[in-house]
């Protein structure tokens, strides 16, 4: 968190691919020594894997960070989702919540529109699932299910 903290503050491609590089490393980490000791049968939900966090970056493109993860065998999810909220609306959220926006990356809503803008257009180029979050959870919940049932290996 220091380093993310000191790129918050003085912003350099440099100190952006030093971010990059560590949650590239630590997701390996979490591939070989967490992922492994799971059940094979069992669907295992992860936020703020690589592609998520790929949004929020600004001077590392976006097929560098996903190389970066590719290098480090990060694993690849069966399914990607992404999950999407208009930036008004998640920004608003963010604001009523009594520990506010709390972001070290993102501190005016131009940049989350800006984020949130590339991390659609990523979903689509990728051809992974989006997932709106502006309606009701049961909503979100039944795509995300019938989403899993179109993976292969699934039952």
């Amino acid at each position: 968190m220091a380093l993310v903290n000191k790129f918050a503050r003085n912003p350099t491609l440099d100190l952006e691919r030093e971010v990059c590089q560590r949650l590239a490393d630590s997701r390996a980490w979490i591939s070989r020594h967490v992922l492994t000791k799971q059940p094979a049968d069992c669907i295992i939900l992860m936020d703020r894997w690589y592609p998520s966090d790929a949004a929020f970056r600004r001077m590392v493109p976006f097929a560098e960070i996903l190389q970066l993860n590719f290098e480090r065998n990060v694993r690849t999810p069966d399914l990607h989702v992404g999950v999407v909220t208009a930036a008004e609306i998640s920004w608003a959220r963010a604001a009523s919540r009594s520990r506010g926006l709390g972001s070290t990356v993102i501190s005016k809503l131009e940049e989350h529109v800006a984020c949130t803008e590339a991390f659609e257009r990523e979903i689509a180029n990728h051809g992974w699932v989006l997932c709106r979050n502006e309606g009701t959870i049961e909503d979100a919940t039944m795509q995300i299910i019938s989403e899993i049932y179109r993976v292969p290996g699934c039952p």
